[in-house]
């Protein structure tokens, strides 16, 4: 098995993880589908503004509301990938088994927080659509924008969840881990060596 299907440590992936991987490619699909969405409308609101000097009025409260939405969804694709910016200098010299002791907190940390967060997005959605209030200019309900924060730390909960064990093992990769590999394999492969190519002073 390969690294990618295996993780780093090589663990079988069970079949909760096999199904929400795949279930990961709808985020992929609609953060690329509202990118393409918020530049269209960008497009056309230069094209109103500086050709028929009449632009279009919601398209920046749009593209906010997009904004808000992609940036949530992303990180439903980050949590799953394991790549959120984190200090982990510590705990990745800590020995085992007191490492997965630590990434046992950490996890647990996002999970509480993840769900915290969850639970209160919930209620103000809720709050929203009981009001009925729409945005100011694009008349878009608030609800709307709002059930991102939701969406995105509920599904950033079960990423964690699913992921659980592999965020205590720690073999999800990391940006860190990317530079490092690339560094090594220039060091090692891509690098001449001192003195030029065949190693003459």
């Amino acid at each position: 098995m390969s690294e990618g299907e295996g993780g780093r440590g090589g663990r079988m992936p069970g079949a909760a993880e096999r199904a929400m991987a795949r279930v990961m490619a709808v985020p992929r699909f609609v953060v690329a589908a509202l990118i393409l969405v918020s530049i269209a409308i960008n497009f056309a609101n230069v094209v109103g503004r500086y050709v028929f000097f009449s632009p279009i009025v919601w398209a920046e409260e749009a593209m906010i509301f997009i904004m808000i939405w992609c940036v949530f969804i992303g990180a439903v694709l980050v949590t799953w990938d394991g790549r959120h910016l984190r200090m982990d200098l510590l705990a990745a010299a800590i020995p085992s088994p007191w490492r997965e002791a630590v990434n046992s907190v950490a996890a647990a940390g996002f999970l509480a927080v993840a769900g915290l967060v969850t639970a209160q997005s919930w209620e103000a959605v809720v709050l929203f659509a009981g009001l009925g209030q729409t945005s100011t200019t694009a008349g878009v309900p608030m609800v709307i924008p709002h059930s991102a924060l939701l969406i995105g730390f509920a599904l950033m909960f079960v990423c964690v969840l699913v992921r659980f064990r592999a965020h205590v093992a720690g073999t999800l990769g990391t940006e860190v881990d990317d530079v490092a590999k690339v560094y090594a394999g220039g060091a090692e492969g891509d690098r001449p060596p001192p003195g030029g190519k065949d190693g003459a002073a």
